[in-house]
């Protein structure tokens, strides 16, 4: 197998190999990473996924994006521990709704969110790629409630790695706040700022491209700017879409959406091959991407905060991989197009790129009552008690004008419980958590909190790290 090289979206970075893309996270022009092609699966490759268990079928599906840096048995190992740990022996099960509506629980991991199927095999490979030498790999992120306490849950006394893991102090749920600040690892470092996710994700941004920073620290991310979590991603689109009859049957997905790098997961499984008749950007009222989409408005207004706060972003991260895709792979445009945003918060989209866009994904936005609606009719007409950004997801599925033999998959993207008072507001129901949570609201917390000024962040940042 051919190694897979990584390119930036922005162009002028330098091609990386697998393992020192995933140690840098971004690209040093600003950029993210993406293989340099996207490799293909055969029909008889995808058909041959059918009765795998979850790791072997990872194996077969990142093979490629790995390949010239772990071999396939390398890959597996670290597949195994990764997924050893999740509370479902399918680790991303089926569930059946109704006739053609499925949800894909992807909550079975130990922070009971879909982030720990991508964060607990980053976490290995880390440690796999820093083993044995001097590197202190310094990782910085930004969360809008799960991604945090998944990767501080993989990385937390780990070899020579720390994390400053920042989130926006009162806009996070009180499991979520928790399951990162009781984790009382000394590399882990919780930073609780004044302002909202997308004041913690542009300070993170701005880090990574601050010579001062990058001169004291070896930095790393573990948001979805990582390839190496996107990546991990994939794999449950080809999970599921066999177990619905791929690839003799498409299969459609509704993926509720902020930062959307779980969408374009879906995307990346397209082009390998997998037969996606649809993928639908669920949005909540925070629709900077619906609105993208179908009208080409890309502008960024004021975060609107509610009941989904993982979605309640106005800058999604990874939506410059689709629009390097949709633009022919022109580095230098998308670099033009993210300069002009970084300065008027605003850009159109193309109608060329948007109708490349529209091939595949649909879009739809989602109010409170909408979730509320798909919550209750969860519960009633499916005997599921769902988390509200499951419930944005399958409002949008059951929205969805499709052919009626295709099933439609929804990502149950986190566990009910992580969000007890909107659970139980719509369905008189308080799901408890889970037993391997255990005593999580007797523990003892510890975070800072700081203006959202980037100066003190960063100041902060780097004495923690000096002081070791």
């Amino acid at each position: 197998m051919a190694e897979m090289d990584y390119i930036s979206t922005r162009g002028s970075a330098p091609t990386l190999d697998f393992r020192a893309a995933t140690l840098a996270g971004l690209a040093d022009d600003g950029g993210l990473y993406v293989p340099a092609r996207w490799p293909r699966m055969t029909t008889d490759a995808i058909r041959a996924l059918a009765g795998l268990d979850y790791v072997e079928t990872a194996v077969r599906v990142m093979a490629p994006f790995v390949a010239g840096v772990l071999s396939e048995d390398e890959l597996r190992g670290l597949c195994k521990a990764a997924y050893g740990r999740f509370g479902h022996d399918a680790v991303t099960p089926l569930v059946q709704l109704d006739h053609r509506h499925w949800l894909l629980e992807l909550f079975h991991g130990p922070t009971l969110a879909f982030k720990d199927v991508a964060l607990q095999l980053l976490g290995q490979l880390f440690e796999t790629f820093l083993r044995g030498g001097e590197t202190e790999l310094t990782i910085v992120g930004a969360t809008s409630g799960d991604t945090g306490s998944a990767a501080i849950e993989a990385v937390a006394g780990r070899d020579h790695i720390r994390i400053f893991m920042l989130h926006p102090e009162g806009r996070v749920s009180d499991v979520q706040r928790r399951q990162m600040t009781t984790v009382l690892a000394p590399n882990v470092h919780n930073i609780a700022i004044d302002g909202s996710f997308d004041d913690a994700q542009a300070m993170v941004k701005r880090l990574f491209g601050d010579a001062e920073a990058r001169g004291q620290l070896t930095l790393s991310a573990v948001n979805s700017i990582n390839w190496a979590r996107l990546m991990a991603q994939v794999v449950y689109y080809f999970y599921a879409a066999v177990r619905l009859g791929a690839p003799e049957r498409p299969v459609a997905f509704s993926v509720p959406t902020g930062n959307f790098g779980d969408v374009f997961a879906g995307y990346v499984a397209a082009q390998m091959g997998l037969p996606i008749a649809r993928l639908v950007v669920a949005t909540n009222v925070n629709d900077i991407l619906h609105r993208a989409l179908t009208s080409g408005d890309y502008s960024a207004g004021a975060v609107t905060p509610t009941a989904t706060p993982s979605m309640d972003i106005q800058v999604s991260s990874n939506f410059e991989r689709l629009l390097f895709d949709l633009s022919g792979r022109d580095g230098a445009a998308i670099a033009g197009m993210m300069a002009e945003f970084d300065r008027s918060r605003a850009m159109t989209i193309p109608a060329d790129m948007r109708a490349g866009a529209q091939a595949l994904f649909s879009s739809a936005r989602i109010d409170a009552d909408g979730m509320t609606l798909a919550l209750r009719w969860a519960q009633e007409r499916g005997g599921q008690i769902i988390d509200p950004h499951s419930a944005v997801g399958l409002a949008a599925a059951r929205a969805l004008e499709i052919d009626g033999d295709v099933p439609v998959v929804t990502l149950a993207t986190a566990h009910p419980a992580k969000f007890r008072d909107a659970v139980e507001r719509a369905t008189g129901v308080r799901p408890a958590l889970p037993p391997r949570l255990g005593n999580l609201f007797e523990r003892e917390e510890r975070y800072s909190k700081l203006p959202g000024d980037y100066d003190a962040v960063k100041a902060h940042i780097l004495a923690e790290a000096a002081r070791g």
